[in-house]
This record gives C-alpha cells, sequence and structure tokens, in this order.
C-alpha cells in the first residue's frame, strides 16, 4: 500500500503538469488536473489528497476561483497558489484571510514546496493519526 502524502497540482500548461509530477513523484503521491473543473473532480475521487497547489492565470477558472469551490466542498483541505506574475491584491487576501496557506512564485523551487508540506501538512497529520 502507498502510504506517501497525496498531492494535487492543477495547471493548464501540459509541460509544467509533468515538471511537477517529475520533480514529486519519487517523495509523494502526485495527481495533476489541466484545469479547475478537473481538479474539483479528481478531488470528488481521492479524499485523502493533503494539499492542492493551483496555477493561478488559467482559462475559464483561475487558480483563486478554483480553490475558493474546492475549499468551500472541503473546507479541512490546504491550497497553495502558484503564479509567473507579481502577487496581487486579490491573492494577498485569500493569504490573509487563510484561504492559501502560501503563494509560489514560477519557476518555483521545490524545495519551498517541501519545506510547506513538512512544516504544515506533516505535523497536522502526525496529531490526528
Amino acid at each position: 500500500m502507498d502510504n506517501r502524502l497525496k498531492l494535487l497540482y492543477v495547471d493548464d500548461e501540459a509541460i509544467n503538469l509533468l515538471f511537477f509530477e517529475m520533480q514529486f513523484r519519487t517523495k509523494y503521491e502526485v495527481l495533476t488536473a489541466s484545469g479547475g473543473i478537473k481538479g474539483l473532480s479528481i478531488l470528488e475521487q481521492e479524499q485523502d489528497v493533503v494539499l492542492i497547489i493551483s496555477d493561478m492565470n488559467m482559462p475559464n477558472m483561475t487558480g483563486l476561483e478554483f480553490i475558493n469551490k474546492a475549499k468551500a466542498m472541503y473546507p479541512g483541505k490546504k491550497f497553495c497558489i502558484l503564479t509567473g506574475y507579481e502577487i496581487t491584491e486579490e491573492i494577498r487576501d485569500a493569504l490573509k484571510s487563510g484561504i492559501i496557506i502560501k503563494y509560489f512564485s514560477k519557476p518555483f523551487r521545490p524545495e519551498d514546496i517541501e519545506r510547506v508540506i513538512e512544516e504544515e501538512i506533516r505535523p497536522e497529520l502526525g496529531s490526528s493519526g
């Protein structure tokens, strides 16, 4: 049985999905979605995802629109946003209100994402199980 932590990465660019998966698949179980609708569908099927990271700028549904919908359905889950642009007021507000726990800029540094997992996710899992 695979007892690695399960991550979901949402991005409309296939190369980014592939890069993320290659970067983290040895340590974590990585699921990817090519947009917000697909991301919501995966969360419905995969209840044990512990961290969701979404690109901000995607067609049809922005990263924060996806996160707001997913957070309403799964309030206990942790979300991060990833963007190739400067941090916006909208992202700042999401951080302040706790909708997202972290903001990463592209290109992301894998160690930054791993630090969030080790500091924010694992301690909570350890105390509940």
